[in-house]
């Protein structure tokens, strides 16, 4: 049975030209290693530290990191793409060139056979109202529009200034499980539904954490500082560091 593997949180892009390509690196040398007994991936979002598609142009960089994609998604393996909120703005370049197939939303789904919520994690919970409030902005179409007709060079520089100063990459390392704002956010969800695993990104905390004898919640962490990732055979689900 092959397996299925879930990574979120790259940034790709951030801090600048030389990080960003070290980690780029890293990430492909995980790819390569996953690749022969990988059925699906899922990219949980924040993948790119920006991203916006212009009818013809795209933010320049990564092509190590999408070529690998491609070969991977020509070779046969499903590729899932959720949108982060620093990639919010993916509409259909990705899914055109590579064959990824983009998700904008939580999403139900089932893996053999077990039950999966799967979902960035932006604006879900009680907490996280400042980003609800910009993610109404940013989703909004007139706002796309305006922001399109910007000049792509004055657009990213703008893009980047407003990512360096997001707070996740500062978070508080201690937390308490029944405060974090996604733990809640499933136990909410589980008074409605059963669930087997719930799976997020976002919070940039590498956590696996069991809701109760039979629901699993997994937080998987970020490649900046934890480089993480959560693999399912089937049978469980592990979350493991890539070294």
């Amino acid at each position: 049975m092959k397996k299925t593997y879930f990574a979120s949180d790259f940034h790709l892009g951030l801090g600048g030209h030389h990080k960003s390509l070290e980690r780029e690196r890293l990430i492909i040398k995980w790819l390569n290693e996953i690749r022969n007994d990988a059925e699906t991936i899922y990219l949980m979002g924040d993948i790119f530290d920006f991203w916006h598609e212009w009818k013809t142009v795209v933010p320049a960089g990564f092509t190590r990191f999408l070529g690998k994609l491609a070969e991977l998604s020509d070779s046969g393996i499903k590729i899932f793409f959720f949108t982060g909120n620093h990639d919010i703005w993916t509409y259909n370049y990705l899914q055109t060139e590579l064959g990824m197939e983009i998700l904008r939303t939580p999403q139900e789904m089932e893996i053999y056979g077990k039950k999966f919520y799967l979902a960035h994690g932006d604006g879900l919970g009680p907490k996280d109202n400042s980003f609800k409030v910009l993610k109404k902005i940013f989703t909004n179409q007139l706002f796309q529009w305006a922001f399109a007709r910007l000049h792509p060079n004055f657009a990213v520089k703008i893009a980047k200034k407003w990512s360096e100063k997001s707070k996740e990459y500062k978070k508080d390392p201690t937390y308490k499980h029944e405060d974090e704002w996604l733990v809640i956010h499933s136990r909410n969800m589980l008074k409605i539904k059963h669930y087997d695993f719930f799976i997020f990104g976002h919070r940039h905390l590498a956590i696996n954490y069991q809701l109760n004898d039979s629901s699993t919640f997994i937080c998987l962490g970020d490649w900046i500082k934890n480089f993480t990732y959560a693999i399912y055979d089937g049978h469980k689900i592990e979350l493991c560091k890539f070294n």
